[in-house]
C-alpha cells in the first residue's frame, strides 16, 4: 500500500510535469483530489491506493457524465465471452470501457483478442495487458464495444471527435455485433447537433473542402459550415495521416444519400456516419442505472451496475 508520505515525494519528483503541478496545488485542499490527479500522472491502479481513499474517490471526484460513461462501460463488458475477437473502440467512455474489460479478463482468466481503433486505445490495452494484435491477423471480429457523439433513435451514430472515425467504421463493419456505450446527453432526434467529421487527405484538403461545401448547398440539411480541425494551431492528423473537416449541419434529413455523396468526393476518405451498424446501444447513468436498446427491435431493457467499481478501474 502506498503511505500519504510516498505519494508526496512522488509528486515532489512530477512537479515538472504540467498534470504533476496541479497534483501539487491541490494536496493542501483536498486529499482526495490529490490522489487522483496523482493517479493519472503516474497511472498507478486504485488497488494501491487506501481503502478508505478509495471509498471516497467515487462520491466527492467523479462528476455525474463521468459516471454514466463508466455505467455504459462496465454494464457493455458483459457480453464479453472467452475466446472473443473483440474490437476496441477510441474516446473516453470507450478507455473505462478498456479498464473495465482488463479487470473482467484477469478476474476470470478470459481468452481475448483484441484490436485497437486507435494508437491511443492500442497503448492503453497494452499497458493494462490486454492481447492486442491487428485486423489483418485475425480478419473478422466478434464484436466491437465503441461510444458516440450522437445517437438517434434508430441507432445511427455520428463518430469521429476523437479523430478515428475511419478504423472505428472499418472495425465496425468486420464485426458480427456493435455495440454503443453512451448516455443521454448524446441522444438526438435527429443527427447533426454535433458537428459531422469528415477524413480527408492531406494533399488538396482546400479544394475538397470546397467540393463538400457545394455539395451542402443542395443537401437536406440545416446549416452549411465546414472548418479544418485545429488543435495548438496545426491542423490535426490521424493515425492515417489525414485531416479532419468538421461540418456544422445542426440537422441532416438524408443521412443515407448524404454519406454516399460525401464518399464520392475526391480527397474524401470516409465521413462519421454511422448508419446500420449498431446492434446495441447502452445508455449509462450516474447512477449506475443502465437502459439497452435493441435497435432491430426498438426494445428498451433495463440494467444497473455498482457505480463503486469504478475505484477498482
Amino acid at each position: 500500500m502506498l503511505s500519504i508520505r510516498n505519494c508526496e515525494r512522488k509528486v515532489l519528483f512530477e512537479r515538472g510535469n504540467s498534470r504533476g503541478c496541479e497534483v501539487f496545488s491541490y494536496k493542501k485542499q483536498n486529499i482526495v483530489s490529490w490522489i487522483i490527479l496523482y493517479y493519472e500522472v503516474l497511472d498507478l491502479p486504485y488497488i494501491d491506493i487506501q481503502e478508505p481513499i478509495r471509498e471516497c474517490l467515487m462520491s466527492t471526484n467523479l462528476s455525474p457524465s463521468v459516471l454514466a460513461k463508466f455505467t455504459a462501460a462496465q454494464y457493455s463488458v458483459s457480453y464479453v465471452e472467452d475466446g472473443m475477437k473483440l474490437g476496441l473502440g477510441t474516446g473516453s467512455t470507450a478507455a473505462w470501457m478498456v479498464r473495465a474489460l482488463a479487470k473482467k479478463i484477469r478476474d476470470e482468466s478470459l481468452n481475448v483478442t483484441c484490436v485497437a481503433t486507435s494508437q491511443q486505445t492500442a497503448e492503453l490495452a497494452q499497458k493494462l495487458g490486454l492481447n492486442v494484435t491487428t485486423l489483418d491477423n485475425l480478419k473478422t471480429l466478434d464484436l466491437v464495444i465503441d461510444g458516440a457523439d450522437e445517437f438517434d433513435p434508430r441507432g445511427n451514430l455520428i463518430k469521429g471527435g476523437g479523430a478515428a472515425l475511419l478504423c472505428e467504421k472499418i472495425v465496425a463493419a468486420a464485426s458480427d455485433k456493435m455495440l454503443v456505450i453512451t448516455d443521454a446527453s448524446k441522444q438526438v432526434q435527429t443527427l447533426g447537433a454535433f458537428p459531422l467529421p469528415v477524413e480527408v487527405v492531406q494533399f488538396g484538403w482546400a479544394t475538397t473542402q470546397i467540393m463538400i461545401e457545394k455539395l451542402l448547398i443542395s443537401a437536406d440539411v440545416k446549416t452549411r459550415q465546414s472548418a479544418l480541425r485545429v488543435r495548438d494551431g496545426a491542423p490535426v492528423v490521424t493515425d492515417e495521416g489525414h485531416y479532419i473537416l468538421d461540418l456544422q449541419l445542426d440537422q441532416i434529413g438524408g443521412i443515407a444519400s448524404l454519406t454516399r455523396e460525401l464518399n464520392q468526393i475526391p480527397g474524401v476518405v470516409e465521413n462519421g456516419l454511422f448508419i446500420d451498424l449498431a446492434d446495441n446501444i447502452i445508455i449509462g447513468d450516474e447512477k449506475g442505472d443502465v437502459k439497452i436498446l435493441d435497435v432491430a427491435t426498438q426494445k428498451m431493457s433495463e440494467a444497473s451496475v455498482d457505480i463503486s467499481l469504478a475505484s477498482q478501474l
